[in-house]
């Protein structure tokens, strides 16, 4: 701009570009260190997903060696390419990540911990964390200085993205329509839905539209996506798209090593699970039940299996389960049945074989438990229980409760407290009578469901202004249950970006707003947004906070 020539409009001048200055320097340290957190919790993710993708690759090698496995070799070119291609990328990543980081510290043309970074807050940070100047300028802009959609290295990755992308697809699509019928054993139709579901559930993409619509100023995919961010905010957001690629490239390689069956039947132990309805029966009745196999594998073919009960074997079903009964018949007492299970490996062609035995009683009397709202008991809350014993005065029967829980009442009616699983999941209710045991009945036992985290009654989406600055706080909505329990929220954080303005972000204890959390909400305007993360909260029976997850608002 032109310097004006007037003393009292010099003044004017730099002290409105003072003001700027300040503004711009007004980002609060625990902002940056949040970004920083950001960016190396991403770095972390890439790395343990890059591990599994190795072990995974491994795997397939191992399989491969067997000569009968041959025809699978097909898949190794294909996994070699991919898995080029996005080493290719975040190279180019790291290289652009470099550079901003050496621009915005001594600019010497590398990065070292000397020169470019310094220590805050216990940790290394690039010296130019908050530099929003060089970003713009590498990111957004080009060599004029101008704005324009298709220029600059933001738009340049933004083109490297959809290629990268195109050529994982493609890869992928190539090997399917060319070995999928021939070596995969799979129809045409599931080829074509493989293909789709690839490209439909791949994370790294690109939002081409989201920033057209969104009511901002901005020319392009770059600047909106880091115009006039700093450098502290950028880094978090190209290694997430680092990590959304990690994901798409273990996403695609675990599928192609499904195909060869490699790395997908894991046997620990077998051994076989009699599940039936009852285990007290009277003379006469039948008893029902469901032979399965314990740490079963879905990759199992009922060919695999061979299941049997006193020696009978038992068809399989594709689920890998076994229907059987028996008519109970003899005297009165304790019978047991010998269970016998041999399950093959497929792929190495290991046998494992194991024996178990189930005992049921045969009796005179019955008895029946039910909870009276639903199949389950929820921890936490009073569980309405009803005992129906039949042959049995009601003043003879006794109900008795596991360790985990507590209960009182008479008669047919009783109330469970204090429920905690004992097992896998389920807790026992045992009804005596006369010093004889009637029946011993398990329950499942479940965490009161997640409740749903709402303000002003939504979940997140576009708000009235009005509205959203009259709320008092965050609550959790327990929808569809039938217990009268309630949860209350423990906490959350807030992330506030004001439009055209740094982020800020604020901790809040409790559900209602308090402190910065709540002068963030009294700052609100139209064009702003918030996010509430981490929303945590607390319900009966709960030993700890659970997390929400996440809303997003912005303002109208």
């Amino acid at each position: 701009m032109s310097i004006p020539k007037e003393p009292r409009q010099l003044m004017i001048n730099i002290m409105y570009l003072v003001l700027m200055a300040l503004l711009a320097l007004n980002v609060s340290a625990e902002v940056m260190d949040a970004f920083q957190t950001l960016d190396r919790g991403n770095q972390s993710s890439i790395a343990t997903v890059d591990e599994q993708i190795d072990e995974t690759e491994a795997s397939l090698k191992d399989l491969l060696e067997d000569e009968s496995k041959e025809k699978f070799r097909v898949l190794e070119p294909a996994i070699a390419t991919i898995r080029q291609e996005s080493e290719n990328f975040n190279t180019y990543v790291d290289q652009l990540r470099d550079r901003l980081i050496d621009e915005s510290g001594n600019n010497d043309g590398e990065v070292t911990i000397e020169g470019d970074y310094k220590e805050s807050h216990g940790v290394m940070a690039p010296i130019g964390k908050k530099n929003k100047d060089v970003t713009t300028r590498i990111l957004v802009q080009n060599e004029q200085g101008n704005v324009k959609e298709g220029e600059g290295e933001g738009e340049a990755l933004k083109q490297r993205i959809i290629d990268t992308r195109q050529k994982l697809i493609d890869t992928y699509t190539e090997l399917l329509q060319q070995y999928g019928t021939d070596r995969f054993d799979l129809d045409e139709a599931e080829v074509e839905a493989r293909i789709q579901s690839a490209a439909t559930n791949m994370p790294f993409n690109i939002d081409d539209e989201g920033w057209r619509t969104s009511n901002n100023k901005k020319v392009s995919w770059a600047d909106f996506k880091f115009g006039h961010m700093p450098l502290a905010a950028v880094l978090p957001l190209m290694s997430q798209i680092q990590s959304d690629l990690k994901i798409s490239e273990a996403n695609l390689v675990n599928d192609m090593v499904q195909l060869a069956g490699g790395k997908q039947i894991v046997f620990d132990k077998f051994f076989p699970v009699f599940q039936a309805d009852k285990s007290y029966v009277i003379g006469g009745e039948r008893l029902n039940a469901v032979v399965s196999v314990g740490s079963y594998s879905s990759s199992l073919q009922p060919e695999n299996i061979d299941l049997r009960v006193n020696g009978q074997k038992l068809a399989i079903k594709p689920d890998g389960t076994a229907d059987f009964s028996l008519t109970a018949s003899g005297s009165p007492g304790p019978k047991t049945i010998k269970t016998y299970v041999k399950v093959t490996n497929p792929l190495t062609g290991d046998v494992v074989e194991e024996n178990g035995e189930f005992t049921y009683e045969i009796g005179t009397r019955s008895v029946a438990v039910s909870a009276d709202k639903m199949n389950v008991f929820y921890m936490g809350v009073d569980n309405p229980l009803t005992v129906a014993a039949a042959g049995v005065p009601s003043s003879s029967v006794r109900v008795s409760f596991g360790d985990a829980i507590s209960g009182s009442g008479s008669g047919n009616s009783y109330m469970v407290k204090g429920v905690r699983p004992t097992g896998a999941g389920t807790t026992n209710v045992t009804v005596t009578a006369d010093g004889q045991t009637l029946g011993t009945f398990p329950f499942r036992v479940k965490p009161i469901p997640d409740p749903v985290p709402t303000m002003g009654g939504q979940q997140g989406g576009d708000i009235a202004n009005s509205t959203f600055r009259a709320q008092k706080g965050v609550f959790a909505e327990l929808k569809n249950f039938d217990f009268d329990a309630r949860c209350n929220i423990a906490g959350f954080q807030i992330l506030y970006i004001p439009a055209r303005e740094d982020p800020l972000v604020a901790t809040n204890s409790g559900g209602g707003f308090s402190g910065q959390a709540a002068q963030l909400i009294g700052r609100a305007k139209p064009g702003d947004n918030y996010t509430f993360k981490n929303i945590k909260a607390k319900c009966p029976g709960d030993a700890a906070p659970r997390n929400l997850g996440t809303m997003a608002f912005m303002i109208r």
